[in-house]
């Protein structure tokens, strides 16, 4: 602390030591030597010292007058003892506005002075800014800390799930061994159960046929006798045209060619014809007659008040229904079948639980890679942001960004989200990449392009979206802080604050 002290003393004491004409910096002192020639510094031109600031321009890069507005490309150097030194152009000295903070680029005659009152505002000016570095140190020095944290779990993680996707890759390679084994193995069983199952339902289906083709001929019987109305035990022309409903042309009468033609072109046919050739034909279009349909009904009540004179009978409706649905539902399966059904089925699920467990190992093999394959920075600092998302609200909308994954816009009064873009790439220049993300094709604009969204990082002691602007049309920008954008105190600087000199 001493030695710096001393130094700080000494190279006070050397500055207002050495002699050097007004608006020339300490570095370049040593060019303005009194006894001696001065020499143009760009264009080695030589002219006298005592042209030096005597508010002619004798130098073409004005490097004569750097304390006077003589030179239109000169420049006058403003020490501001207690701030920081700074350059402004020539033709801003003596032009009635104080540039320096020290005021010395307003230094004028005595006149000028009158009017002229520069305050010197550079010690205030030092402190804001001395105020605004510790500030800053202090806040890259706490958001360093938190980063550090987010470094190891970020290299922990990535360590993890690299370990993971070596060991799920292996046994990946075993899973999808058994499947196969098991695949093999329910095919095995499967064929037998199908011939089984086919064997049963062929002559389920043999038997309904036959069934139905004997309801069929006892419906033909009966329609045979209710169109045999002399009892002749044959149908014949007469008969047929006694029902409307073998009009072919549909005028009101069935004529003879028509009831012929439902004949086969016969006069006449017999029972064996009729169940033949002739059933088929018209049964889907036959109604009895209305005489036949009433003792149909009437019987049908007979029946029902039988069934309902009992205390425990049951509706016809419930009676007859389940009936029916029984007639058409298929017999079990004999023992032998049931057998091989109920191998066959261990045997799937065998095989559906095999194929689960390779479907999610490749699920999560996949979820790995995509992990790896995402920049996370140089020492996986951003890892920690995945997975979360941050809002930020203004006076119209709700802005949403999830890191690595999208951006989005929401109307505050209600409706559906706006994708501002799905992650695409670091957005910030060669030399620091991650100073911004970039999140790409959201959805269209009307008549426009895809929304796109800019995320300017800075550093910060908790992770938050402070802002959401649309510079242009269809072009969003974020500013998100993040302890993962800090940087060491040691390199960390808050802006240009370097005495740079031209």
């Amino acid at each position: 602390m001493f030695l710096t002290i001393l130094c700080s003393a000494f190279l006070l004491f050397f500055t207002e030591a050495v002699e050097r004409p007004r608006g020339v910096p300490l570095s370049k002192a040593s060019f303005y030597q009194v006894d001696q020639e001065f020499k143009c510094l760009t264009t080695g031109q030589v002219i006298p010292f005592e042209y030096i600031n005597d508010n002619y321009c004798d130098c073409t890069d004005g490097t004569d007058e750097p304390g006077t507005s003589a030179c239109a490309n000169g420049f006058f150097y403003c020490e501001n003892k207690g701030f920081r030194g700074e350059y402004i152009t020539s033709s801003r000295v003596n032009d009635g506005i104080c540039d320096c903070c020290d005021g010395s680029d307003e230094y004028g005659t005595e006149e000028f002075q009158e009017n002229i009152k520069c305050i010197n505002t550079c010690n205030e000016l030092g402190r804001k800014e001395r105020e605004e570095r510790e500030a800053f140190q202090q806040l890259q020095e706490q958001g360093y800390k938190i980063k550090q944290e987010y470094i190891q779990q970020g290299k922990r993680t990535k360590d993890e799930k690299r370990a993971r996707l070596s060991e799920l890759e292996k046994e990946q390679v075993k899973l999808v061994a058994a499947k196969d084994e098991l695949q093999a193995k329910k095919e095995q069983v499967e064929a037998p159960e199908k011939e089984a199952k086919d064997r049963h339902e062929k002559a389920w289906e043999e038997f309904k046929a036959k069934k139905q083709a004997e309801k069929d001929r006892l419906a033909g019987i009966k329609a045979f006798a209710e169109l045999d109305v002399n009892s002749d035990s044959a149908v014949d022309i007469v008969e047929m045209r006694r029902h409307s409903e073998f009009d072919i042309d549909s005028d009101g009468t069935v004529s003879e060619e028509e009831a012929r033609e439902y004949l086969s072109d016969s006069e006449k046919v017999d029972l064996d014809t009729f169940l033949d050739r002739i059933w088929s034909t018209i049964k889907d279009i036959y109604k009895p007659p209305p005489e036949a349909a009433d003792a149909d009904m009437e019987a049908k009540g007979e029946r029902e008040s039988e069934d309902l004179s009992g205390s425990t009978a049951s509706p016809p409706e419930s009676k007859d229904k389940p009936k029916t649905e029984e007639e058409l539902k298929m017999p079990p399966y004999d023992e032998e079948t049931q057998n091989l059904i109920a191998a066959a089925d261990a045997a799937r699920n065998e095989y559906n639980e095999a194929e689960n467990k390779v479907r999610d190992a490749e699920n999560e093999i996949n979820g790995l890679k995509k992990y790896l394959e995402v920049d996370y920075g140089p020492d996986e600092e951003f890892s920690s942001l995945r997975g979360q998302c941050f809002e930020y609200t203004d006076r119209e909308y709700t802005y949403k960004l999830c890191p690595f994954d999208k951006a989005v816009q929401k109307p505050k009064s209600g409706g559906s989200e706006t994708s501002l873009g799905k992650w695409g790439h670091w957005y910030g220049p060669e030399e620091d990449k991650y100073v911004a993300m970039k999140y790409e094709n959201g959805q269209n604009c009307w008549n426009g392009p895809n929304r796109s969204c800019h995320v300017n990082l800075h550093c910060g002691t908790e992770n938050k979206l402070t802002g959401a602007s649309e510079p242009s049309r269809c072009e969003y920008q974020f500013e998100f802080t993040t302890p993962a954008r800090c940087q060491s105190p040691d390199s960390a600087s808050p802006g240009s604050h370097e005495h740079t000199e031209l």
